[in-house]
């Protein structure tokens, strides 16, 4: 399984990477909130090992979004705090499954093992779309149309995730902030029209005129490609 470990202190975050590591996992490991909000938009993991108490974003909002954004992602929760309350909350926000520190490692392994057995049993979020006779490629992070081959950035292949997903709809730059960027979606900035533009630079037949990123005037951007195969 693909894993990302969500810990501040830093041994323990290390101790964990060297234990799934070794049990045969991939693993990718981060000590704040938003960073584990990017990374769990803008990359496919199946699993998430989330720490409760965070240095900016608590765990329980970092579960939150991670759960919109994913649905379909396993989070498994860890704390030190083992009162009724913090479990409750931890599984409200989305959380599968909550582990209360200090915890045995075949305790965890085995409820790593339970979760990724419901992982497979899950059908996958499309890694390969096709759109306008452009392959994309989000697992590789490439786009091709007619044998030429663009590299796209993490963050730009979360983008097409999320509107992907959400093609039934109109998505705004203030959910793009929030989703792939983890900020606020208050926030006054061009940031997302300008990764949108180059995107497009890679991607569209004319980017002048675009076919799979459409712009939606008064509400921000939409998904126009075809299905994905």
């Amino acid at each position: 399984m693909r894993v990302l470990i969500v810990e501040d202190e830093q041994a323990l975050r290390e101790g964990l990477t060297d234990l799934l590591s070794a049990a045969g996992h991939e693993v990718v490991a981060c000590e704040f909130g938003k960073d584990a909000v990017a990374f769990g938009t803008e990359q496919f993991f199946d699993l998430v090992l989330l720490d409760l108490m965070l240095p900016d974003l608590d765990g329980v909002e970092v579960c939150r979004r991670l759960r919109r954004a994913r649905p379909s992602l396993h989070i498994l929760m860890l704390t030190a705090r083992g009162s009724e309350d913090d479990k409750v909350a931890g599984l409200d926000a989305g959380a599968d499954d909550y582990l209360t520190k200090p915890f045995a490692v075949r305790e965890l392994l085995a409820r790593i093992n339970a979760l990724g057995r419901r992982a497979a049993a899950l059908p996958a979020e499309p890694e390969i779309l096709e759109a306008d006779g452009c392959t994309l490629d989000l697992g590789r992070l490439e786009a091709v149309r007619e044998e030429n081959i663009f590299k796209i950035t993490p963050r730009e292949a979360g983008i097409l995730r999320w509107l992907h997903r959400h093609r039934a709809r109109a998505v705004s730059r203030g959910e793009l902030l929030e989703r792939i960027w983890g900020s606020s979606r208050d926030l006054q900035t061009r940031t997302v029209d300008m990764t949108i533009a180059n995107l497009r630079q890679k991607i569209e037949r004319d980017p002048a005129e675009p076919r799979i990123l459409l712009t939606v005037t008064g509400a921000g951007y939409a998904w126009g490609g075809d299905e994905e195969r």
